[in-house]
């Protein structure tokens, strides 16, 4: 049985092909009024066109869904918040935002110029922050929220040629894990989304097309913003493959004294010893295991 989305409303940025489309197909299939977002520019993030999101549009009103299209750059305060306003005014809700919008300007770091690595950050980092800022305290207010973050393998593990996407989707992370918490008394959960598809992201990369289907990572994207989702869950997903990352803490050693450099050094296999490692609830958790080895001289 599908999930039901009947009732609820969605914005989807990056929604005019590749995955945010799929994203947004899928969700109009089950019964969610869809904000179509997409600025309409080339991978690099230069141009802009409403033909994408209004042809995604059509598609989804030709199916019988309710849809609306919507070109504001997610990097543009100002043209998000007047996104959110125009759907508030239009259908008083919005129950889930997925933050798709993403372009690609890959070099190796030593080539790299810093105003691609400072525009990469801005769009796939600042973008999710704009847009999630413009809807949490509506989420606040209707006690309900599902938030996902495309974050990416090559953040989470490194990729050559790609220091600035990488830093920006790590970067998500990070963001994903305080918003879960400070959401939760809301019900407005946050999750992080790590996809591999062939889209007009990879179309260089000569991958094959049906395997990497963007339409097989959507089923994670659905349950990552469904009535019973989890939250702080980094789900990857591709090629009809579906895994789980974790950010995880070993228990580690205690090391003090004159010498301690010397002691990290040639105890390091020991602090790296992923044996009894945890999955902190917050940040304080580190805090709490170095005070208790420092209190107990573990």
């Amino acid at each position: 049985m599908s999930l039901d989305f009947s009732g609820q409303v969605a914005i989807v940025t990056g929604a005019g092909g590749g995955l945010g489309r799929e994203h947004a197909l899928a969700l109009a299939a089950r019964g969610a009024k869809v904000v179509v977002n997409d600025l309409g520019g080339a991978r690099d993030g230069s141009g802009s066109s409403l033909s994408a999101a209004e042809a995604v549009v059509a598609e989804i009103e030709a199916a019988g869904g309710e849809a609306m299209a919507n070109g504001a750059s997610v990097t543009d305060r100002d043209a998000v918040k007047a996104m959110v306003e125009d759907v508030m005014a239009r259908w008083g809700r919005i129950d889930i935002l997925v933050n798709n919008a993403g372009i690609l300007r890959d070099k190796s770091f030593a080539k790299m110029e810093l105003d691609d690595f400072q525009l990469v950050v801005d769009v796939h980092l600042m973008g999710a922050v704009n847009c999630t800022k413009a809807v949490w305290e509506i989420m606040r207010t209707q006690n309900y929220g599902r938030i996902v973050m495309t974050t990416s393998s090559s953040g989470l593990y490194g990729n050559f040629g790609q220091s600035n996407y990488g830093a920006a989707k790590m970067a998500l992370v990070g963001l994903m894990q305080t918003l879960s918490i400070e959401g939760a008394k809301n019900d407005i959960r946050v999750n992080c989304l790590a996809p591999t598809a062939h889209t007009r992201m990879t179309e260089d990369l000569g991958l094959p097309l049906e395997a990497l289907a963007p339409a097989l990572v959507t089923p994670g994207l659905l349950y990552l913003v469904s009535r019973d989702a989890p939250t702080r869950c980094i789900l990857a997903a591709g090629a009809g493959g579906f895994e789980r990352a974790y950010v995880t803490l070993t228990q580690g050693d205690f090391i003090v004294g004159e010498d301690a450099d010397q002691q990290v050094a040639s105890r390091f296999d020991k602090i790296s010893d992923r044996l009894g490692e945890i999955i902190p609830d917050m940040g304080s958790a580190q805090g709490m295991i170095e005070m208790t080895k420092a209190q107990y001289r573990v």
